[in-house]
């Protein structure tokens, strides 16, 4: 995509509205033409009087062929204004679409390196920031780029001598917005960078604040706040400073076009070259060039924010997407295979050599229909290993198959369809709990998202609240734990029927009370199902068919619980630091009763 031609990603995203662009273009067009009549009007008037020859039928003809210019003036520029909004409101859309698919496409470690600040900035702020300038720049930098060339066209038939006198103090004020623009690219990306730092520091304030106020930070979190926004206050002022003289002078040279005009018409008079219609006509003229030339000072800056709003977008949309395959594939099996994989974050392009490697060398079956956990210490991989089968991201060595078939052969559409994955940071959207569960099957019926809620064990707690399923999540999201919040994610899971599972810490969050009745959830969504659980708490895979140890990206040992108790001492000092764990827990639910909590 081109970088360093915004007209030219505009006109990309312009799609199915360029022929409204171009019609607008076209009405700004007849609007300057339209412009030029009450000119033409004023003129035979004024030669009307002047020869004494003007009679009320003769001037109210030009006087009508003058008002009917400026209607069709006014006409067509409110026609070009409208058509020129649409194209903007539509080019934005378009932007928007292609930015969401482009991080749809996109590995998921690239776009989570993304802040939620900068995204925000640029899908929100940025895209919006195209839409008041290119919708006023087509039909306003149209008219007011033909309307002096018109002009000027009009003055030289008049006489070439006035044309150029009342055009004389371009040229001067072309050279001192020439020193002014020296500068302007450099101070312009200043001004963009302290933007978008005290952005970022916004955001980051917002979104910290519960952390802020947990750990007493609030002075010097908000003196880091305040200092952004008092650096990007300076800054600006400091840029106006340095340019409001040249400023004030180009502005005060660019419009004084009598300067040049008045004299040269007074001479041309007096010669007996101009005749007195010709010298007015040529004043009115020199005067209609005003407005015109110093609307190019405000198309200057908005060219410059397009180009920037265009450039941000081209960062998101240039992100390297993951090959996807056109067509769908039939899978005769739902088992799952993982030959020779290696993987590594931080590599130059995902999965590729010269990074810290995360898995090396991995081998793993998953029969269908079978229950599989992955344990071992924080690092070891197992999380990457669920992601890869998602294919969140490509394996840099290896492949990995679902049936026989690589998934790179999937289309990713197919493979959504095929996977169901929970994970322990379960994102209620904001819309009803009915429609947060329904996403799973955007056409289930009420019924069967209620009978999904029924099978997750969360149909009690969603009737108890005030609206019911209608409950809006923001609303709800306060008053739901996190074993609640995790049982709707696995409603949602359940309702989408896929025929792979993946359980990624789906139960970091619950609480003990509930423990039973998110194990009975689970036990709902897996059944039949090839399934795949990351954990920590050991005691919720203590049935699975196979157990799989990792350890820094390579498979320590495979086994049932029973097995590895006694044959692996990584598992049975992770069992046993698990056992400590909940006696320890134990101990401090009955503290109520030691003597220690009497004290």
């Amino acid at each position: 995509m081109e970088e360093n031609n915004w007209l030219k990603t505009v006109w990309l995203f312009a799609g199915g509205c360029r022929l409204q662009l171009l019609l607008a273009i076209l009405c700004a067009i007849v609007s300057v033409a339209g412009s030029m009549v009450p000119y033409l009007g004023v003129y035979q008037i004024i030669i009307l009087f002047l020869e004494e020859q003007a009679t009320v039928r003769a001037v109210l003809f030009w006087a009508a062929l003058s008002l009917g210019g400026h209607l069709i003036q006014l006409g067509f520029y409110a026609l070009s204004t409208m058509l020129a909004h649409f194209s903007a409101y539509s080019i934005l859309e378009n932007m928007r679409l292609r930015i969401a698919d482009r991080l749809l496409q996109a590995p998921l470690g690239t776009v989570l390196n993304q802040t939620a600040g900068k995204m925000k900035s640029v899908i929100v702020d940025k895209v919006e920031s195209v839409e008041v300038p290119l919708a006023h720049l087509i039909p306003e930098g149209t008219a007011n780029l033909l309307l002096p060339l018109a002009i000027f066209a009009y003055l030289l038939a008049i006489d070439w001598r006035m044309a150029l006198a009342a055009t004389l103090t371009i040229p001067a004020a072309a050279v001192i917005y020439a020193v002014l623009l020296q500068a302007f690219d450099r101070k312009y990306a200043e001004y963009m960078a302290a933007g978008n730092y005290v952005n970022s520091v916004i955001v980051e304030y917002i979104e910290g604040i519960e952390v802020i106020k947990a750990f007493n930070q609030s002075a010097a979190s908000y003196e880091r706040y305040e200092r952004a926004v008092g650096q990007f206050r300076e800054y600006t002022l400091a840029w106006f400073r340095s340019t409001w003289k040249v400023m004030n002078l180009g502005g005060a040279v660019l419009p004084s076009t009598l300067l040049g005009a008045m004299p040269a018409g007074m001479y041309l008079y007096l010669n007996g070259t101009l005749q007195p219609a010709e010298l007015t006509m040529c004043l009115i003229l020199s005067l209609g060039l005003v407005a015109p030339l110093t609307s190019f000072t405000v198309f200057v800056n908005d060219d410059k924010a397009i180009e920037y709003a265009v450039k941000d977008a081209a960062d998101f949309l240039n992100l390297p997407g993951l090959p996807v395959a056109a067509a769908p594939v039939e899978l005769a099996a739902y088992d799952i295979a993982l030959d020779q994989v290696s993987f590594a974050y931080d590599a130059a392009a995902p999965g590729t050599a010269g990074g810290r490697r995360v898995l090396d060398g991995l081998t793993l079956r998953l029969p269908q229909g079978t229950f599989t956990a992955l344990v071992g210490p924080s690092g070891s991989g197992k999380s990457t290993v669920a992601r890869l089968i998602a294919r969140f991201w490509d394996v840099g060595n290896g492949a990995v198959r679902i049936g026989g078939v690589n998934i790179k052969d999937l289309p990713l559409s197919q493979l959504a369809d095929t996977v169901s994955f929970v994970t322990q940071d379960n994102f209620l959207f904001n819309c009803s709990l009915r429609e947060n569960i329904r996403l799973g099957n955007p056409r289930a019926s009420d019924e069967e998202v209620m009978a999904a809620a029924r099978a997750a064990c969360c149909d009690g707690f969603i009737r108890r609240l005030a609206k019911g399923y209608d409950t809006g999540a923001g609303e709800a999201g306060s008053r739901l734990s996190g074993g609640e919040k995790q049982r709707i994610a696995i409603a949602r899971a359940i309702l989408k029927n896929a025929p792979v599972v993946i359980l990624d810490e789906a139960t970091a969050f619950t609480d003990p009370e509930n423990e039973d009745k998110l194990q009975q959830s689970l036990a709902a969504l897996t059944r039949d199902k090839t399934l795949l659980v990351i954990a920590h708490r050991l005691s919720t895979i203590i049935r699975a068919g196979q157990i799989v140890v990792m350890e820094q990206g390579r498979i320590v040992q495979t086994g049932t619980h029973a097995a590895l108790l006694a044959g692996c001492p990584l598992y049975r000092s992770m069992w046993a630091a698990h056992t400590g764990a909940r006696q320890w827990a134990a101990n401090h639910e009955q503290g109520d009763n030691s003597p220690c909590c009497k004290q």
